[in-house]
């Protein structure tokens, strides 16, 4: 349903802002994120929607894209958090609403506004001190303007494992067929390959499936040089959304995702998803106990109720 209340512009840049329903982490895994970048591409096809930035946070996702109508963009972001909600409920056995509803989105009307918002989204790894520089962030897909491959070796195919010469079949199958990956093909695609092979695995999904406008987003910077510098130099700004972060820095949740598999029985990470009050009671004190991270943020991380 269309809020009457939502500001749109035909063809302007809309930086839209989704957060998770209960404001937990989202993406635990390269698996979560890669089945959310490939739905998310294949339905911004389906919806005519141009995409000039993406960046996936652990417990957030931003983009700013375009779109003929408003109609098209509320219909394209509906069917992307539902479609990822079932396939992500499905798979890891909960159930519930996984996005807060309805998503924020602000419309940016004149190349300063847009220059500004692709920065803050180009960033926003930078100020979660992630990263030290915005491209070396894999999730905001920077550096798949300038080579399909920048955190791998580039898959020559005669050269490659059986395992890894097979996902990239299946992979390109699946792309050809305009159908997004999903978690089980992933698994079991991805079982047998392995560290190095993982990562160009991952780069090959994503530019096979990318369909980020670099070019229409380098306009409003001249080049792709620019627009880096233009990120290193300020880290842009948001006076439209009320973006609202816990702690200083989103490093722990890595750091803890190691402590839990460390620690317990756990073999994924995502179990903690279907573990009861008590049982993430435990995991409270643990990571307490073996971290500096603040109560707050460790209650993000195992999705405690306060």
């Amino acid at each position: 349903m269309v809020m009457k209340s939502r500001k749109f512009y035909t063809q302007i840049i809309n930086h839209c802002y989704q957060r998770s329903a209960d404001g937990g982490v989202l993406f635990y895994t390269t698996s979560d994120h890669l089945v959310y970048f490939t739905m998310y591409c294949i339905l911004a096809k389906k919806y005519g929607i141009q995409v000039f930035a993406l960046c996936h946070m652990p417990d957030h996702v931003h983009d700013a894209v375009s779109a003929k109508r408003l109609d098209n963009l509320v219909e394209f972001k509906r069917e992307v958090n539902s479609r990822y909600a079932k396939e992500y409920n499905r798979f890891y056995g909960i159930k519930g609403q996984l996005f807060e509803s309805p998503f924020g989105s602000a419309p940016k009307y004149g190349d300063k506004r847009a220059r500004s918002v692709l920065v803050y989204i180009g960033n926003n790894p930078v100020d979660r001190l992630l990263v030290t520089y915005a491209e070396e962030y894999r999730w905001n897909y920077l550096a798949y303007a300038v080579t399909p491959n920048p955190f791998s070796e580039k898959i020559v195919i005669r050269r490659s494992s059986k395992a890894l010469r097979t996902a990239v079949k299946v992979v390109k199958a699946q792309h050809k067929a305009g159908l997004p990956l999903n978690f089980t093909l992933l698994k079991n695609i991805t079982k047998d390959l392995k560290a190095s092979e993982l990562q160009q695995f991952t780069d090959f999904v994503i530019s096979t499936y990318n369909v980020i406008d670099y070019h229409a987003a380098v306009r409003f910077f001249d080049t792709y040089a620019d627009m880096l510098t233009s990120m290193h130099a300020t880290t842009g700004s948001e006076h439209d959304l009320n973006e609202v972060f816990v702690g200083k820095s989103d490093k722990p949740y890595a750091h803890m995702i190691s402590i839990v598999l460390k620690y317990t029985h756990l073999k994924d990470i995502h179990q903690i998803l279907t573990m009861d009050d008590d049982e993430k009671w435990e995991l409270f004190l643990l990571l307490r106990k073996k971290t500096n991270v603040m109560a707050e943020q460790i209650m993000k991380f195992l999705h405690m109720k306060k």
